[in-house]
Protein backbone atom coordinates (compact mmCIF):
# COMPACT_ATOMS: atom_id res chain seq x y z
CA UNK A 1 0.00 0.00 0.00
CA UNK A 2 1.19 3.44 -0.87
CA UNK A 3 1.26 5.79 2.23
CA UNK A 4 -1.67 7.82 0.50
CA UNK A 5 -3.55 5.25 0.80
CA UNK A 6 -2.58 3.60 4.03
CA UNK A 7 -3.51 8.05 5.13
CA UNK A 8 -7.14 7.62 3.56
CA UNK A 9 -7.74 4.40 5.46
CA UNK A 10 -6.28 5.85 8.63
CA UNK A 11 -8.00 9.08 8.19
CA UNK A 12 -11.40 7.15 7.96
CA UNK A 13 -10.71 5.62 11.43
CA UNK A 14 -10.20 9.22 12.46
CA UNK A 15 -13.39 9.98 11.54
CA UNK A 16 -15.20 7.25 12.90
CA UNK A 17 -13.86 8.46 16.08
CA UNK A 18 -15.11 11.70 15.58
CA UNK A 19 -18.30 10.68 14.34
CA UNK A 20 -18.89 8.58 17.20
CA UNK A 21 -17.38 11.67 19.28
CA UNK A 22 -20.37 14.22 17.94
CA UNK A 23 -22.42 12.06 18.70
CA UNK A 24 -22.37 11.93 22.21
CA UNK A 25 -22.10 15.25 21.99
CA UNK A 26 -25.58 15.51 20.62
CA UNK A 27 -26.99 13.08 22.98
CA UNK A 28 -25.86 15.21 25.84
CA UNK A 29 -26.84 18.22 24.81
CA UNK A 30 -29.95 18.13 22.12
CA UNK A 31 -30.23 21.67 21.85
CA UNK A 32 -26.83 21.67 19.55
CA UNK A 33 -28.78 19.30 17.47
CA UNK A 34 -29.52 22.05 14.73
CA UNK A 35 -25.84 23.08 14.59
CA UNK A 36 -23.98 19.85 15.04
CA UNK A 37 -25.64 17.17 13.42
CA UNK A 38 -25.06 18.69 9.62
CA UNK A 39 -21.51 18.32 10.11
CA UNK A 40 -22.19 14.84 12.19
CA UNK A 41 -23.37 12.91 9.24
CA UNK A 42 -20.68 14.58 7.37
CA UNK A 43 -17.39 13.76 9.70
CA UNK A 44 -19.08 9.86 8.76
CA UNK A 45 -20.34 9.68 5.50
CA UNK A 46 -17.70 11.52 3.67
CA UNK A 47 -15.06 11.56 6.59
CA UNK A 48 -15.23 7.51 7.27
CA UNK A 49 -17.31 6.13 4.71
CA UNK A 50 -15.76 8.33 1.72
CA UNK A 51 -12.22 8.13 3.04
CA UNK A 52 -12.86 4.29 2.79
CA UNK A 53 -13.72 4.00 -0.35
CA UNK A 54 -10.85 6.09 -1.91
CA UNK A 55 -8.05 4.47 0.22
CA UNK A 56 -9.51 0.56 -0.69
CA UNK A 57 -9.85 1.36 -4.41
CA UNK A 58 -6.59 3.00 -4.83
CA UNK A 59 -5.24 0.09 -3.69
CA UNK A 60 -7.28 -2.46 -4.64
CA UNK A 61 -8.88 -1.98 -8.03
CA UNK A 62 -6.84 -3.14 -11.03
CA UNK A 63 -3.49 -1.20 -12.33
CA UNK A 64 -4.24 -1.95 -16.16
CA UNK A 65 -0.39 -2.05 -17.45
CA UNK A 66 1.34 -1.75 -13.73
CA UNK A 67 -0.23 2.18 -13.51
CA UNK A 68 0.72 4.02 -10.25
CA UNK A 69 -1.29 7.03 -8.74
CA UNK A 70 0.34 8.46 -6.06
CA UNK A 71 -0.14 11.99 -7.67
CA UNK A 72 -3.91 11.35 -7.91
CA UNK A 73 -3.89 9.57 -4.38
CA UNK A 74 -2.26 12.19 -2.81
CA UNK A 75 -4.62 15.21 -4.62
CA UNK A 76 -7.94 13.07 -3.67
CA UNK A 77 -6.40 12.67 0.47
CA UNK A 78 -5.53 16.57 0.58
CA UNK A 79 -9.17 17.52 -1.32
CA UNK A 80 -10.98 15.61 0.99
CA UNK A 81 -9.42 16.26 4.02
CA UNK A 82 -9.15 20.41 3.74
CA UNK A 83 -12.73 20.17 2.54
CA UNK A 84 -14.04 17.56 5.20
CA UNK A 85 -11.95 19.96 7.87
CA UNK A 86 -12.63 22.93 6.61
CA UNK A 87 -16.62 22.31 6.80
CA UNK A 88 -16.18 20.90 10.21
CA UNK A 89 -15.18 23.95 11.41
CA UNK A 90 -17.30 26.77 9.19
CA UNK A 91 -20.72 24.80 9.34
CA UNK A 92 -21.07 24.83 13.23
CA UNK A 93 -19.47 28.16 13.11
CA UNK A 94 -21.96 29.56 10.47
CA UNK A 95 -25.26 27.70 11.85
CA UNK A 96 -24.66 29.36 15.36
CA UNK A 97 -23.73 32.88 14.01
CA UNK A 98 -24.56 33.66 10.62
CA UNK A 99 -21.81 35.26 9.99
CA UNK A 100 -20.59 36.14 6.06
CA UNK A 101 -17.27 34.76 6.37
CA UNK A 102 -18.36 31.32 7.89
CA UNK A 103 -20.85 30.68 5.11
CA UNK A 104 -18.11 31.56 2.29
CA UNK A 105 -15.99 29.24 4.11
CA UNK A 106 -18.65 26.62 4.34
CA UNK A 107 -19.47 27.07 0.82
CA UNK A 108 -15.08 26.67 -0.31
CA UNK A 109 -15.06 23.45 1.67
CA UNK A 110 -17.94 22.25 -0.63
CA UNK A 111 -16.34 22.91 -3.52
CA UNK A 112 -12.79 21.93 -2.09
CA UNK A 113 -15.04 18.36 -1.36
CA UNK A 114 -16.74 18.41 -4.43
CA UNK A 115 -13.25 18.22 -6.27
CA UNK A 116 -11.37 15.72 -4.10
CA UNK A 117 -14.83 13.48 -5.66
CA UNK A 118 -14.39 14.84 -9.45
CA UNK A 119 -10.39 13.86 -8.93
CA UNK A 120 -11.28 10.37 -7.10
CA UNK A 121 -13.88 9.92 -10.11
CA UNK A 122 -11.16 11.20 -12.74
CA UNK A 123 -8.56 8.53 -11.69
CA UNK A 124 -10.51 5.31 -11.05
CA UNK A 125 -12.00 5.71 -15.03
CA UNK A 126 -8.55 4.39 -16.17
CA UNK A 127 -9.08 1.44 -13.52
CA UNK A 128 -12.36 0.28 -14.32
CA UNK A 129 -11.80 -2.02 -17.31
CA UNK A 130 -12.71 -5.97 -18.11
CA UNK A 131 -10.52 -8.59 -17.20
CA UNK A 132 -9.82 -9.30 -20.51
CA UNK A 133 -8.05 -5.78 -20.94
CA UNK A 134 -6.67 -6.84 -17.63
CA UNK A 135 -4.70 -9.71 -19.21
CA UNK A 136 -4.20 -8.11 -22.61
CA UNK A 137 -2.47 -5.56 -21.21
CA UNK A 138 -0.16 -8.13 -18.70
CA UNK A 139 0.57 -10.26 -21.88
CA UNK A 140 1.54 -6.84 -23.70
CA UNK A 141 4.10 -6.01 -20.68
CA UNK A 142 5.48 -9.69 -20.55
CA UNK A 143 5.66 -9.93 -24.28
CA UNK A 144 3.75 -12.84 -24.75
CA UNK A 145 -0.03 -13.51 -26.02
CA UNK A 146 0.66 -13.42 -30.35
CA UNK A 147 -0.91 -15.75 -32.09
CA UNK A 148 0.79 -19.41 -31.04
CA UNK A 149 2.33 -18.41 -28.32
CA UNK A 150 1.60 -19.24 -24.64
CA UNK A 151 -0.34 -16.71 -23.16
CA UNK A 152 -2.51 -16.35 -26.28
CA UNK A 153 -5.67 -18.59 -25.22
CA UNK A 154 -5.98 -16.43 -22.23
CA UNK A 155 -4.55 -19.05 -19.91
CA UNK A 156 -1.67 -19.13 -17.57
Amino acid sequence: MSRYQVALLRGALLYLLATAGVGVVLSLRPDLVGILAPTHAHLGLVGFFLSTVMGVAFWMMPRPGGIRQEGWEAGCFYLLNGGLLLRAVSEPWWRSSGIALAHDMFVVSGAVTFTAVAAFAWAMRRRIVTVETVRAMGRDRRGVGGAGQPGSDGRR
